[in-house]
């Protein structure tokens, strides 16, 4: 029998590690009003699903099995189905949901809502509010803590970052940070809350214990005027060693010590980089290029964007499913 049971738990276990990462990439198109599905390791367009207006932010439910869509022009929340894309409901959302964050336990979405100035908490399960935030204008990045004590909210016209309790829904802290906010990432340790201001130029590190802004990351590309440098999505490798900050209409990905907060390197990508996100396994870096309506690839070890793939008009979030 081992000669049997041998080459069978050999293939199980190249089966296994074939498919661990079998990633898919998700994006969200804004013109288009659809979302892309692409196989990450092919590259390959798979199925373009049709949702509600204006897609802007995504978020993947802690199980992997749903994507959350912010449908800013329809007023609501999908919920797509991946094993099925299809979109099985819709939850309540304030006005014009722009983006979000899931809790950590999965229960409770924290929506930021443009023409409210709120962010209100929606129960998964129900698809119903159970709190809303009164934030500053125009709120937009949304970040849960990695302990999911706290959610921190950028509001653009205000330009704030507002620490928020996550279980009474009290306002902690709000930390004024340069013009117009676009996006709040916590590093994996929980220690800092980097904000990136669009107008501004820069990044803010904020100390999560103390709310104080203790660093700024300017940038500085040669042939790139300050106007065009402007920081919007922001990812953080999981050992905390490096960050990626989208720099919008400068057209270039920023890479950053996420010790010595010193910028290292800049990625030529598409035009309009506006959203980020990582693979499962660290190893890619996957941007939206709005304006070229076209999503790149970085190799995160070798620094280098190795393919540039179509998708839908104005792509604008991007998440990775399995």
């Amino acid at each position: 029998m081992p000669h049997v049971i041998i080459p069978v738990v050999a293939a199980a276990l190249c089966l296994v590690a074939g498919t661990a990462y079998a990633d898919r990439l998700l994006v969200s198109n804004e013109k288009d009003n659809t979302i892309t599905v692409l196989d990450a390791d092919s590259l390959k367009v798979t199925k373009t699903v049709p949702v509600g207006q204006r897609p802007r932010g995504i978020v993947l439910s802690r199980d992997g099995k749903s994507l959350f869509i912010c449908a800013s022009d329809s007023d609501e929340i999908e919920e797509l189905d991946l094993a099925t894309m299809t979109i099985t409901r819709t939850l309540e959302s304030g006005a014009d949901p722009e983006n979000f964050d899931i809790s950590q336990d999965g229960k409770t979405l924290f929506d930021a809502n443009e023409n409210d100035a709120t962010v209100s908490f929606t129960d998964v399960d129900s698809g119903k509010i159970v709190k809303v935030v009164q934030v500053g204008v125009e709120p937009e990045g949304m970040a849960v803590s990695p302990d999911g004590r706290v959610v921190v909210d950028t509001s653009e016209t205000t330009g704030m970052a507002h620490f928020i309790d996550t279980t009474t829904g009290d306002v902690l802290a709000n930390v004024l940070v340069d013009a117009r906010p676009r996006r709040a990432t916590w590093t994996p340790d929980g220690k800092f809350v980097w904000v990136s201001a669009e107008v501004g130029g820069t990044v803010s590190v904020i100390d999560a214990a103390t709310h104080a802004v203790v660093h700024r990351i300017g940038f500085e590309i040669p042939g790139v005027t300050k106007e065009q440098l402007q920081p919007v999505s922001i990812a953080i490798t999981p050992d905390g060693t490096t960050g990626f900050v989208a720099l919008g209409p400068a057209n270039h990905v920023a890479v950053v010590n996420a010790k010595t907060w010193e910028v290292e390197k800049y990625l030529l990508v598409g035009q309009r980089v506006w959203n980020l996100a990582l693979s499962r396994d660290g190893k890619w870096l996957y941007t939206t290029n709005g304006i070229s309506n076209d999503l790149s690839v970085i190799d995160v070890a070798a620094r280098k964007v190795t393919k540039s793939v179509p998708v839908g008009g104005l792509p604008w979030g991007v998440v990775v499913a399995p």
